[in-house]
Order: structure tokens, then C-alpha cells, then sequence
């Protein structure tokens, strides 16, 4: 029977992380895949997703390229050529993540589906393995919701689309969160009619200042977005049918509604370990509340209760958290007071902390909500990218959070979450020296913006004209 010191169920972004540290540390580390190495992040989601960005805002541009006095005329999209694009960009990346590389760092690599047979123990394709500890980093799959007729459609979900081999004319997307406004645009920018159906507003997890200039943007590039508005049936064609009796059909369907953790096959039950619908129940250390030997990361885990969230760099967080507890005993707990999150449309929409409404909600209502809007802001003039916002909500001199609605917004999101980490306060970020002209330098005025009213009130001015008459 094989015996190690650490089994790692899931080859994706989390349980790589781990496996990697692990072995290099010395510890006989099996890793389990029963997919492609590299999991969703390299082979259906974040990789090809940003790398079919980049082709449609490369046509965005040449179309929107007049505004400089540059006319390069409507750019033609060869599908073909787009498609081997994304498939590059995959297979460039993918040797960091082979089979290959983690066996020549010391892991055994198993191709598998991994269940638990013991609270210690897992059975992968017969072969039982026993581990002194073991990390469940399965990940997630696409929520489908029920829908009648749906399940008699060929739906597209993130797992299948970047498959297509013809170019869809009218693609519809059901959900209008992050995935469904990405491939919204990056289909839009590739010359296809697209329309988003969403149950509440898109972007929900947004603050809705900046989401309602983003739907502006969409909706002017042959975007149509229809928010409030219940699926109550589906059909061939694809035809979608709302509960206001409306009809949408398209030429294809996406299903964009959501994810759900891959917990059914694991058997948890034999592992003595206990799940919710969120994932595998853990403390805040990420350890599992009912079998001690057990960790759960990246979507899969839900850690009282809070709910998992399923980005690629909470998975390398998470994983450094298992990695300092599980390896080093030094104390590490889950706090998403600072994550950042992204949409990569073109503007990018970034959020870190608490919106406004999410500040206000938790109570606190002595807050500071301070705005500089990209069309003050010189490099946005000279790159003619004025639709944008920089919003800072702070209370008592201190961050709370920060939404950013502006060319590359994930670029500039990250010091405001060291901000809110570090309680930062105002004056530190006011006083930043930032190079001209960028965009960063908005954010920089927004935190500014907090003393203007005190620098230029008449008090101000009378110490200014009492202290001019010092020699």
C-alpha cells in the first residue's frame, strides 16, 4: 500500500502551489489529477479567457483608432488564426504546470479520480494511497441553473466554449457576472452580436456607480445587456423565454450563472469530512472542522461559512496559508478584507475592501467617499480614456476600500489593498509620489481630495496670511 506524507488532490493553480513547496522541502508529496494538468485557470478559464481579450481589444482599437486621426478601417478577424492565438498562449504556459516538471521537483503524479476510503486514506482507479495529510483542491465547475428545456440544449459553459470552431453570429450569455461581461466584450470585439440575460443587475458584487458607466461602455459595442429578467424556459435554436413572455433566440448559448465546488465524487462522507453547499466546511486556517488531517483550498473550500471565491490568486493565498500552518506551524488565517477583485473588460473594473453600499450596510455611516474621475487626469486625455472613475471609501482618515473603472485597473488596484492591509492612513497615500503622466496619478488625487476642503478653508487661510507676515 503507498504511504505519504502528503496527498494533494487537484493539479490546478491551489494544489500546485502546495505540491511544489512540499516537495521541494523534501516531503513525499502524491499529487492527483484527473484532468488536465494546470486545471481550469490555464485550460478553460483565466488563460484563454484574457488571451481572447487581448485579440478583441486589439480589434476594439483598430476600430476606435480614428479618434487619433488614425483610420485604419474595420479589421477583418480570421477565427482560425484567433483560436491558434489562445491555443498558444495556453501550451506556452503549460509546461510550468506538466506532469513532467512537478515529477522532476520529486511529487508522484497521479492521472486519476481521487475518493477518500479512510479518514486518511484515498482510492485513485483501485489503487489505495494512505497520507498523513491530504488537500482537497478540486475546484469548482460551472453552475447550470434548472431551467426546463435546458438540459435538451447544446449550451456552451467556460469549459467548452473556447472549443468553437466556428464563429457564433448571435451569442447569447446567461449571467452577467465577471465571465459573462468578458466573453460579452471579447465576442462583441470579434464582430459577433452578443446579448447578456441577467437575473439581478450585472457586476452585482460592484459598486453601481461604477458598474452603470461600465454598461454604458458595453452597451455601445454591440452589446445588448437585459437586467431583471428571470429564464423561465429554453429551447432549440437556442431560444430563451422570459418570465415577461419575451423570446430571445441566438445562434449560440453560454452559460455563465455561477460556479459550484467539485465535492460529489470525492465521497467526503468515508473521509469523515463534512461539506456545505459553499464546499468543504474548514476553520479559518483552512483546515477541515471535522477530520484534523484534512485541508481544503482555492474553490473548494469554504471556511466558516464565508463562502468560497474562486479566483486563481485567492488559490496561491491560500495555499501560502497551508503551506506556513501545515509545514511550519506558524499561525495564518483567511482574511479577505484585502482582496482584490477583477473584470478584464476594456475598461477594467477593480474593486478591493467594501464598496459604498457594503460600508454603509456594516454600519458605518461617518464615512469619507472620495472620487477623481479619469477625465481629470492627463494620461486618460492623451489616450482619449476619459469614461472612468477612481472611488475611495475611507472613514476616519483610514481605507476601507477602493473601486477603480479604468484602463488597467488590476494594475492599479493592488496599493489600495495594501492600504486597507497596512491601515494606511490618507496622508500616506495623499503624499505618494507618483510619475506623470499615468493613470495611477487619479488615485493619488482622489486620497488628496480628503484634505482640500480643510486646506483651503478660511481658517487655513488665515494661518497662511498670519504666518506670511513672519520674516
Amino acid at each position: 500500500m503507498p504511504r505519504c506524507d502528503l496527498a494533494v488532490v487537484g493539479a490546478g493553480a491551489a494544489g500546485l502551489s502546495v505540491t511544489a513547496v512540499a516537495a521541494q522541502l523534501g516531503l513525499a508529496v502524491t499529487l492527483i489529477e484527473r484532468g488536465r494538468m494546470g486545471g481550469d485557470c490555464l485550460n478553460v478559464g483565466c488563460v484563454p479567457s484574457k488571451a481572447l481579450l487581448a485579440a478583441a481589444h486589439a480589434a476594439i482599437s483598430a476600430r476606435e483608432a480614428g479618434r487619433f486621426g488614425v483610420h485604419p478601417g474595420e479589421p477583418r478577424v480570421d477565427w482560425a488564426a484567433v483560436r491558434a492565438h489562445v491555443r498558444g498562449v495556453i501550451d506556452a504556459i503549460a509546461p510550468i504546470d506538466s506532469q513532467e516538471r512537478f515529477e522532476g521537483l520529486g511529487a508522484r503524479v497521479l492521472r486519476g479520480s481521487a475518493r477518500f476510503v479512510g479518514a486518511n486514506a484515498l482510492e485513485v482507479d483501485g489503487e489505495r494511497i494512505e497520507a498523513r495529510r491530504i488537500v482537497i483542491a478540486a475546484g469548482g465547475r460551472p453552475a447550470v441553473p434548472t431551467i426546463p428545456g435546458l438540459d435538451r440544449l447544446a449550451y456552451l459553459t467556460n469549459e467548452t466554449i473556447f472549443d468553437l470552431v466556428e464563429q457564433p453570429s448571435h451569442l447569447l450569455i446567461l449571467g452577467g457576472g465577471p465571465i459573462g461581461l468578458e466573453m460579452a466584450q471579447a465576442y462583441a470585439g470579434l464582430g459577433c452580436r452578443v446579448t447578456v440575460i441577467e437575473a439581478g443587475r450585472v457586476a452585482a458584487n460592484d459598486d453601481p456607480e461604477l458598474v452603470d458607466r461600465l454598461r454604458e461602455i458595453l452597451s455601445g459595442q454591440n452589446i445588448a445587456i437585459i437586467e431583471g429578467a428571470k429564464v423561465v424556459g429554453a429551447a432549440t435554436g437556442p431560444t430563451l423565454t422570459l418570465a415577461d413572455g419575451r423570446t430571445i433566440g441566438g445562434s449560440h448559448l453560454l452559460v455563465a450563472a455561477g460556479r459550484r465546488p467539485n465535492i460529489e465524487d470525492l465521497d467526503l462522507e468515508a473521509g469523515g469530512v463534512r461539506a456545505t453547499e459553499g464546499g468543504i466546511a474548514t476553520d479559518r486556517g483552512l483546515r477541515s472542522v471535522s477530520n484534523r488531517a484534512v485541508w481544503a483550498i482555492g474553490d473548494i473550500a469554504d471556511p466558516e461559512g464565508i463562502g468560497p471565491r474562486a479566483f486563481t490568486h485567492v488559490a496561491g493565498y491560500h495555499a501560502g496559508i497551508v503551506i506556513r500552518r501545515m509545514l511550519f506551524h506558524v499561525p495564518a488565517r483567511v482574511d479577505y478584507a484585502s482582496l482584490p477583485r477583477v473584470t478584464y473588460t476594456a475598461p477594467e473594473l477593480a474593486q478591493v475592501g467594501m464598496t459604498e453600499a457594503e460600508a454603509r450596510a456594516a454600519g458605518h455611516q461617518d464615512i469619507d467617499v472620495l472620487r477623481w474621475e479619469l477625465a481629470e487626469n492627463d494620461r486618460a486625455q492623451a489616450e482619449r480614456a476619459t469614461r472612468g472613475l477612481v472611488k475611495l471609501v475611507a472613514r476616519r482618515g483610514r481605507m476601507l476600500g477602493a473601486g477603480i473603472l479604468a484602463p488597467h485597473a488590476g494594475e492599479m488596484i493592488g496599493q489600495w489593498g495594501l492600504a486597507i492591509a497596512t491601515r494606511a492612513p490618507l496622508s500616506t497615500l495623499a503624499g505618494m509620489i507618483m510619475p506623470y503622466p499615468t493613470l495611477a496619478e487619479a488615485g493619488k488625487r482622489a486620497a488628496s481630495s480628503f484634505y482640500a476642503t480643510r486646506l483651503f478653508s478660511q481658517r487655513t487661510q488665515r494661518l497662511v496670511r498670519w504666518l506670511w507676515r513672519l520674516p
